[in-house]
């Protein structure tokens, strides 16, 4: 129920719109309108204008009392319509059914992970990966047309350094891997910084593969296609999905008509050799479209993979979950396209997110030093099934819910803090089931599970016994999901979903502590069951839209 618009309606004065209503003041009630901005319009004090719109109040049910506090007006809600309304939508979704229906027929697009082939998969690549597919359940639950892509980085010369080295010491016997990969691209690196002729080879091989000669394809496909057999097992553990996997080298064929266009239009310069975009009327360095050598970068693939997204998919938004250190590349991307003429550059958004690092340790995939994000995850569920065998050695499938735990407590430290912010993963601190964490929310909804599989069905419930303050706390968190989800989506924040359901995890177990949920007296017992049941089902659905399972008992 949409109380700031009862509310302006109820005042029935065109001054006042929804947007004017506040959450009140603790104490206070619970909305509020301030006056001033009335006061020199009316040329009333902002408390006459408070008293003034109190008294010409019209009747609603869901509004008990108001009252005038300096210059506010404040608002009382009738607590039993709140509940029953609270409780309803939870279990008939006519809120999400109108939302869905506004977002039908929208497109998103959602450019997420993106790994490097024949790379390791590490937690630096975990920010990406869990931001865009959050996202894109949260845009698929709100009625989007979501489209999640997986850009992969399967060109450039890197590939040329790793058939040389492969040529040179990789063992031909057995069955490759990406920790192989990893050890010969670092061994390379640092064998060419003693001789200066391993690079040049390393650019002749990638020669060899643009120019598609059979024996260098086959060995670039065969790290192409080792790369994908092991991170689509890590994607399937974490509940990742994409709709298309088309990378760089897909966009190969792709680049000359922007070229060409770019030319066309007058866009382009030559700079010592090179061709670029200047934007220094935008406050930007020029953006690079080809080397003197006429080699493509980035930025071409980019415009490329942009005008074929919009081709194909028609979207009305494009999002890019990308790290903040990209901000340039993609400012210069937006605008080069915006100049190109595309009306569509402006549905462009690049979905930035911090650094992340390793016990206090940074990153450095050059030089060797990374951990394997399936490292980690087998690590975190390791840890996860200690801690059940220690809390609850009896639980069945503790395996299946130690993977549940594990797994939620790494997907949490990703969507669980704002995105721009810088984040350290941390064991101890990711699974404690104290704090504002995966294994917190799980457990409180394994709590809400107990107290359903005690009881006997509660049937009809009363709205009015669920008026007292703890219960009312949980009514009014419950009546926030929605929008909670709505804003996630437009602020591209998952974050948000995650603080949500922290706040009603918090209000739950206040009300659980409070009294008891099973009482003597069945009405009491029916109407807590209902609050009890709404809680878990919203908890589990909000976990799933963050990628978290949610077990029914831990």
């Amino acid at each position: 129920m949409d109380y700031r618009k009862i509310i302006s309606e109820a005042i029935g004065d065109p001054l006042v719109t929804p947007a004017d209503i506040t959450t009140a003041a603790e104490g206070h009630g619970d909305y509020a309108l301030p006056c001033f901005k009335y006061a020199r319009e009316l040329r009333k004090s902002p408390q006459a204008i408070a008293s003034d719109f109190a008294a010409r109040l019209g009747k609603h049910p869901a509004i008990e009392r108001t009252e005038v506090a300096g210059g506010y007006l404040n608002f009382y809600l009738d607590r039993r319509t709140r509940a029953e309304e609270a409780l309803k939508d939870v279990r008939e979704r006519a809120v999400l059914a109108g939302i869905r229906g506004r977002n039908a027929g929208k497109t998103v697009c959602l450019d997420y992970s993106s790994i490097n082939i024949a790379k390791p998969f590490h937690i630096g690549h975990l920010m990406s990966t869990a931001i865009g597919g959050s996202l894109y359940r949260i845009y698929k639950h709100l009625g989007w047309n979501a489209v999640g892509i997986n850009h992969l980085g399967d060109w450039g010369t890197q590939f040329g350094k790793l058939l040389a080295a492969y040529d040179l010491w990789g063992d031909k016997t057995k069955k490759l891997t990406l920790n192989d990969m990893l050890e010969l691209y670092v061994r390379f690196t640092d064998e060419s910084e003693k001789d200066p002729a391993l690079a040049e080879r390393g650019r002749h091989e990638f020669l060899r593969i643009e120019r598609g000669e059979p024996d260098a394809v086959a060995t670039y496909e065969l790290f192409k296609r080792t790369t994908l057999e092991e991170v689509d097992k890590v994607y399937a553990r974490l509940g990742i999905v994409f709709d298309s996997y088309n990378g760089e080298a897909f966009y190969n064929d792709k680049m000359a008509p922007i070229v060409e266009e770019l030319k066309a239009k007058g866009l382009t310069e030559v700079s010592d050799g090179a061709l670029i975009v200047r934007l220094d009327d935008y406050g930007m360095p020029p953006c690079l479209i080809t080397r003197s050598d006429g080699a493509s970068l980035y930025a071409t693939r980019d415009l490329a993979a942009a005008d074929y997204r919009a081709r194909t998919y028609h979207f009305n938004k494009c999002l890019y979950v990308v790290a903040t250190q990209q901000n340039l590349h993609f400012r210069q991307l937006f605008k080069v396209l915006e100049l190109m003429g595309r009306e569509w550059a402006k549905d462009l958004v690049h979905v930035q997110f911090g650094m992340v690092s390793y016990e206090g340790k940074p990153l450095s995939t050059r030089h060797g030093h990374v951990v394997f994000l399936a490292d980690v995850i087998e690590n975190t569920v390791a840890k996860a099934r200690e801690i059940i065998e220690e809390k609850n050695p009896d639980l069945p499938d503790k395996a299946e819910v130690a993977e549940s735990v594990g797994v939620g407590a790494v997907m949490f430290f990703a969507l669980g803090t704002q995105r721009v912010k810088d984040v350290d993963f941390n064991y101890d601190r990711v699974l404690s089931f104290d704090g504002e964490t995966a294994p917190y929310l799980q457990y409180t909804h394994a709590r809400c599970r107990s107290v359903l599989a005690k009881a006997e069905e509660g049937g009809e419930y009363d709205p009015a016994l669920l008026t007292d303050d703890e219960s009312y706390a949980v009514v009014k968190m419950l009546e926030g999901y929605n929008d909670a989800v709505t804003d996630a989506a437009e602020k591209y924040e998952p974050s948000i979903v995650a603080r949500y359901l922290i706040d009603l995890a918090q209000a739950f177990n206040r009300f659980y502590i409070a009294g008891r949920i099973i009482t003597e007296d069945k009405a009491l017992t029916a109407a807590r069951l209902a609050l009890t049941r709404s809680v878990a089902d919203v908890l589990k659905e909000g976990l799933s839209l963050l990628l978290i399972k949610a077990p029914d008992r831990m």
